[in-house]
């Protein structure tokens, strides 16, 4: 974490906001993930899956370089629930 107040406060924006768009776009995924189930698109709940996981993964490693350990911890969490969800889709 840098030493300037202006540095911190702008990394702290745009991790809380990364975040907060994070958990929104997992919250979908998990909202729609039955329906999606049930109308035999598991390749596209699987796809969406990946596109979080690359991306939550990105910003918990982007997190862990800059020192922002909380962030990288809540991301990580939104990774593992992720990969969880994803275990748990058919395989079709």
């Amino acid at each position: 974490m840098s030493d300037d107040p202006e540095t911190a406060r702008a990394t702290f924006e745009y991790f809380s906001n990364e975040y907060a768009q994070a958990l929104q776009a997992y919250a979908a995924i998990e909202n729609q993930a039955s329906t999606l189930l049930l109308m035999g698109y598991t390749d596209e709940l699987r796809q969406f899956i990946d596109q979080f996981l690359i991306m939550a993964t990105r910003a918990r490693d982007s997190a862990v370089e800059k020192g922002e350990q909380n962030f990288a911890e809540w991301f990580g969490e939104l990774v593992d629930k992720a990969a969880k969800l994803k275990d748990a889709a058919p395989k079709l």
